[in-house]
């Protein structure tokens, strides 16, 4: 058995601006991917499908706002 993805990298959603926060949510969202599927073979496989699907490219977007929304909400939205 592989040793669990670490969802949220460094421990902290605190970032120094919107730009960081913004890298975070995307790799954040990277990582949910990988957890859902941790075989790197079959994500591999898969890519192509979702690659060439407009309408799982806008839920990868969506995954990635929500993602965002909630790095912005812990920053305070850097205010």
């Amino acid at each position: 058995m592989s040793e669990p993805t670490t969802l949220v990298p460094g421990n902290s959603l605190i970032t120094k601006d919107a730009e960081e926060g913004r890298q975070l949510a995307m790799k954040m969202a990277r990582l949910v991917m990988k957890a859902t599927q941790p075989d790197a073979e079959v994500r591999g496989k898969l890519r192509p499908v979702y690659a060439e699907d407009p309408t799982m490219l806008l839920l990868l977007g969506q995954t990635v706002a929500m993602e965002f929304a909630t790095v912005a909400k812990a920053n305070n939205y850097w205010t």
